[in-house]
């Protein structure tokens, strides 16, 4: 049997397994809305731990990662450092938001949201952006997955083939188990790819130079010494901007706890002290993030003009793997991808329908079976446009990560105002949101006319947003004070 058929069936053993473990959470959890979009409320540490670290570490990061550390060299540090600070605002935010979520029956960001602002067309808006952020994210995990099945069998399987059965079995085990099916695989998924980005971490620099610290010093005396210096290169080759690398950072910061997705699982979580201890301990899952960068890194001077989101499965068919560690190494690079891709479906069919058609037609979703119904139905619409998507656009990972980031930041200070500003109001909110959307779609398509070359288009939008917000609140009418007093109390 020729390798490419040994590393394939070793994929399809992980593909079987995983739909396994998705599928039998569907035959306990309840057959409510609760506990197809929140698991009931009944989430443990361990599952929330892996489920939220799992959630964010992707095909972004296990591909783009060390794509850009392979060809941008120390820009790639951008994505360990908004890591340590992106999760701070949820230790805040989430235990409110699990509480008001149990006391007021919320599954979705936007069903607190819309009822803080007292704002029906917040939540559809709200809807519309997530969705919207979601489809590249998602694009993302399933060109991920697609790539490294493509690239591992010299192109027998074709990437939409490899993103097709992929994600085939992520719709299933989503179908059948809802968010509690996403917490098991997570917590497996999780495990199964630290532990192979550590041996391959480790083992790349090893074979390829002797060592780690030898892999730096031959690239500190190459050609390529320039990637090692902060704040590394552009796509292009060009030393990266301070302002671009600085508000990469800091949009990434603020907008990664109000991604929906893992927004939405502070209301799975079983107790605050669960959920605070899940945001203690997440940092540790940036370890993970290392050996990511080592495995970019060691292929920039023993195998140059690689395309970047290639550099791994490339790596893997270059140096004298096993057979079957070969398998592994590209099943714990499938785990990346489903472990956020199966997340992100669940999370945007659920907000689509709660958020948006529910609230466009509150008279027709007065049953909870149907509800569910048609969420599933949205899981599988989403799917399929996320996957025209993967195999029709050439964008980079990270990419396509970055754009979709300036969009979800825009939630935050409706966010923070929710719980701690009581003189917010909703037409604040909505003046706010559609201002900073606006002006972040504006610098994201035309660059150029950033005032600060390289600076991320995000912090254009925010910089909109807060004061349109504020403004606009102070000269509109309070809200009542027993509303405000429930979130500011929370």
């Amino acid at each position: 049997m020729e390798t490419w058929q040994i590393t394939l069936w070793i994929c399809a053993g992980y593909l079987l397994v995983t739909l396994v473990m998705g599928v039998l959470p569907g035959l306990r959890v309840s057959k409510s809305i609760a506990g197809y979009v929140a698991a009931d409320r009944s989430m443990s540490f361990l599952v929330m731990y892996f489920v939220l670290g799992a959630s964010i570490f992707s095909s972004f990061a296990f591909l783009g990662g060390p794509g850009w550390a392979y060809s941008r060299g120390a820009a790639a540090y951008y994505i360990i450092a908004y890591g340590v600070i992106g999760m701070v605002p949820f230790y805040f935010f989430g235990p409110r938001a699990r509480r008001l979520g149990e006391k007021l029956g919320f599954v979705t960001q936007a069903e607190l949201l819309a009822h803080r602002y007292e704002s029906r067309f917040l939540s559809v808006l709200l809807a519309i952006l997530s969705v919207a952020v979601f489809i590249p994210y998602l694009t993302l995990q399933m060109k991920g997955a697609g790539l490294i099945l493509s690239t591992i069998t010299d192109g027998r399987v074709s990437l939409e083939v490899g993103a097709a059965v992929t994600y085939g079995v992520v719709v299933i085990y989503v179908l059948t188990s809802g968010v509690l099916g996403v917490g098991w695989t997570n917590t497996f998924q999780g495990l199964f790819m630290m532990v192979i980005a550590w041996f391959l971490g480790l083992y790349l620099p090893y074979k390829l130079y002797g060592g780690v610290g030898d892999m730096f010093t031959q690239i500190a005396a190459s050609d390529h010494a320039d990637m090692l210096i902060a704040p590394g290169l552009t796509r292009g080759g060009e030393p990266w901007a301070w302002a671009g690398f600085s508000s990469a950072v800091l949009i990434s910061g603020i907008g990664f706890s109000m991604w929906p997705h893992l927004f939405m699982k502070s209301y799975a979580a079983v107790s605050d002290r669960a959920l605070r201890l899940t945001v203690v301990m997440y940092p540790t899952f940036q370890l993970f993030l290392v050996p990511i960068l080592l495995i970019g890194f060691s292929g920039v001077i023993a195998y140059p003009g690689v395309e970047p989101d290639s550099i791994v499965p490339f790596l893997l068919t270059q140096v004298d793997l096993s057979p079957i560690l070969i398998g592994l190494v590209c099943a714990g690079t499938l785990a990346a991808s489903m472990s956020s891709g199966d997340s992100i479906l669940h999370s945007a069919a659920s907000i689509g329908v709660c958020d948006g058609l529910a609230k466009i037609a509150p008279g027709v979703f007065k049953d909870d079976r149907l509800e569910r119904l048609v969420i599933r139905i949205l899981v599988v619409v989403l799917a399929a446009i996320a996957y025209y998507f993967a195999v029709g656009t050439e964008v980079s990972l990270v990419a396509l990560l970055l754009g979709a980031y300036g969009g979800v930041a825009q939630i935050f200070p409706l966010m923070f105002a929710a719980f701690y500003w009581p003189r917010a109001t909703g037409a604040g909110a909505l003046a706010g949101l559609l201002t900073g959307i606006a002006v972040n779609t504006l610098f994201l398509v035309r660059p150029d006319l950033s005032p600060i070359p390289g600076m991320h288009e995000g912090i254009w939008g925010l910089a909109a947003n807060v004061p349109v917000f504020v403004a606009v609140s102070l000269m509109t009418r309070p809200q009542a004070t027993e509303r405000v007093r429930t979130y500011v109390e929370a």
